[in-house]
């Protein structure tokens, strides 16, 4: 066991402290030398310190909600990124807070000025100290314990983490179930793959009482009872799970919330309209928008609006099927919206309409709906509530992210579903525009094409190097 893991926390604060301070400091100086002697009425030492203040309350608000403190979690480059959206947003709100002091539209150079010494700060202190924390904390040597289900998908993300997993041996439950208690202490932790429930519960608890830590997959009805109620009417404790889908008072807050915003978005977004129009036209001289049936809540079907982004007719060349990355159907132009997902801007109409909601489960299509359920009954629990132009799965998943997976995430939603969620996610939003993985089309070798239909058909050993199948751990 790592003897500094009981200061891990500390030293994350360290960072955020040491991160903080400085972003704050570069910002006191540009501050007090330069706005606060052009604005109409200067401040003196309490007013610069609260104007500090502010700004560093801003910084470690953005922070936290993007993640720009989280080293040791978030790779060094997602990291960095993190840090940077909080930057760009504190000194965007920043800039408005100037400009309704000095009464008018102040030039941002200074500003500007204070966000690239910032960026470079960051960029150097983020790399210091992920060098040190990565030589404190290495990646943790792991055990997969895996089951009859194909767990690639599981293997591929532990191990783009190097930096911080390293899973070093996998086993079939069957195999170890009822020996944990010898296998577990090898090893810095143990995965827990989707493995039958009884099996699963004795690991844990062999490995709760080593005290050696577990990585366990959730299953669906996990997910229902870690959202249940605490019901202590009696004297044994119950869950409470009420499984109705949002209240009353939740709906016509959602609602009110996606009216005012979609039309705020739809005022604010009404250039990108017009250009992303024209272009799409002038491309080929096809129509602007797509229309596309996609289900709702309680199964109702809609039409879903798109910016063109495809050719004409684009599934008459192979029927109905998910975009991959080198498709020829997409246009030039349909490749920049896709990018950034400005492709998806018009269903701020279908928010309007009530069709939609700007937060919830992504809407899918009917025929491939009706596919996903012969293998995942459980994936119609997603329309207790509306679709939604963003939401958890969307934010926290990838574009590629299985449809088991996506389900695990838009349930997770669903039963922890508050207006303050709402609103984080609505913020996130903005951070995975910009990134590849979240945005692309999956590619036609990826295990979203192939993990249902082998799932139950391969086991663990199978995805074993010929060298180590058979090898005991």
């Amino acid at each position: 066991m790592n003897h500094f893991e009981k200061y891990k926390r500390l030293i994350k604060i360290g960072f955020a402290a040491v991160l903080v301070f400085t972003m704050s400091a570069v910002y006191g100086y540009i501050w007090i030398n330069y706005y606060n002697k052009i604005i109409w009425a200067p401040f003196w030492r309490r007013g610069n310190w609260m104007m500090i203040f502010i700004y560093t309350v801003l910084l470690i608000f953005f922070n936290y909600i993007y993640g720009g403190f989280k080293i040791g979690v978030l790779e060094r480059g997602n990291l960095i990124y993190s840090q940077i959206i909080s930057l760009i947003a504190t000194d965007f709100v920043t800039y408005f807070q100037i400009t309704v002091q000095d009464k008018r539209f102040t030039t941002p150079i200074p500003l500007l000025v204070n966000f690239g010494i910032s960026v470079f700060l960051t960029c150097l202190l983020t790399y210091l100290f992920s060098r040190i924390y990565r030589r404190i904390f290495p990646p943790r040597k792991m055990l997969l314990v895996c089951g009859d289900h194909y767990d690639y998908h599981l293997m591929e993300k532990m191990n783009s983490r190097e930096d911080k997993y390293q899973i070093i041996a996998r086993e079939h439950y069957r195999n170890v179930w009822d020996k944990m208690s010898e296998i577990a202490p090898q090893y810095d932790a143990v995965i827990v793959g989707d493995i039958p429930s009884h099996e699963r519960n004795r690991m844990i608890k062999d490995c709760f009482a080593l005290g050696v830590r577990t990585y366990s997959v959730p299953k669906i009805s996990d997910i229902l009872l870690r959202s249940s109620t605490d019901f202590n009417l009696f004297d044994s404790p119950l869950l409470l799970s009420r499984n109705n889908g949002l209240q009353v008072e939740e709906e016509f807050v959602k609602r009110l919330m996606d009216i005012i915003l979609s039309l705020i978005g739809l005022i604010l977004t009404s250039p990108i309209f017009l250009i992303a129009g024209l272009c799409i036209h002038l491309t080929d001289h096809g129509p602007v928008f797509y229309r596309q049936k996609r289900l709702t809540k309680d199964g109702k079907v809609f039409d879903i609006l798109k910016f063109r982004t495809m050719v004409v007719d684009a599934e008459k060349i192979g029927g109905p099927q998910l975009s991959t990355e080198n498709d020829p159907r997409i246009l030039p132009v349909g490749r920049v919206l896709r990018s950034v997902r400005l492709d998806e801007l018009p269903q701020l109409i279908n928010i309007l309409r009530g069709e939609m909601s700007l937060v919830g489960p992504r809407p899918e299509r009917p025929e491939i709906a009706a596919e996903i359920e012969k293998q995942i009954p459980e994936f119609r629990y997603r329309l207790k509530v509306k679709a939604g132009l963003t939401g958890y799965a969307q934010v926290y998943g990838k574009y590629s992210t299985s449809f088991y997976d996506k389900l695990k995430l838009d349930l997770t939603y669903i039963r922890n579903y508050s207006m303050l969620l709402d609103l984080k996610l609505i913020v996130l939003t903005p951070k995975i525009m910009f990134i590849k993985e979240a945005s692309e089309g999956i590619s036609e070798d990826s295990p979203m094409y192939t993990e249902e239909k082998v799932r139950g058909e391969r086991t663990c050993k199978d995805d074993l190097p010929e060298e180590t199948r058979g090898q005991n751990t």
